[in-house]
């Protein structure tokens, strides 16, 4: 697990704790920066914050059409959508490196999660069917088998 042996614990811990600090710090600077998206050339626009939540929708006049009021909803969840995108890229590029500084801790990193095997970290779920080899499907923890 730590390749030069016995880690020195009090520096781990200063790195652990300088890291949190980072990572609040480009939190808190995600939730008070502001991206835009837009759709249809601009005639709709949408603003969100760094992490994603949805602050503002402008809607220029010429976009409204009485007739087809599906085409500006269609609009707006396009302009939402690439306002959203773009708070993603920012956030990942923003914590991105913070998310490396874990490897870099003697293989603590490892052990908070760093390591995580791809299948897992791309969101599938471990508890697919018979993950114990032993015939049975597997279940989220309290649930029931199929007929109760």
């Amino acid at each position: 697990m730590f390749p030069s042996g016995t880690p020195d614990m009090s520096a781990l811990l200063a790195q652990a704790q300088q890291l949190q600090e980072q990572l609040v710090a480009a939190q808190e600077t995600l939730a008070e920066t502001q991206v835009s998206g837009s759709a249809a050339s601009g005639l709709v626009t949408a603003t969100v914050t760094g992490t994603g939540e949805l602050i503002e929708v402008s809607i220029k006049p010429e976009a409204c059409d009485p007739d087809d009021a599906e085409t500006l909803g269609d609009m707006v969840v396009a302009a939402v959508r690439d306002a959203t995108e773009s708070a993603e890229q920012l956030a990942a590029e923003r914590l991105g490196p913070l998310a490396g500084g874990l490897e870099g801790m003697g293989g603590l990193g490892d052990a908070l999660g760093a390591g995580m095997p791809s299948e897992l970290a791309a969101g599938d779920d471990p508890s697919g069917p018979d993950t114990a080899g032993d015939g049975a499907e597997a279940r989220p923890p309290g649930s029931l088998p199929p007929g109760f």
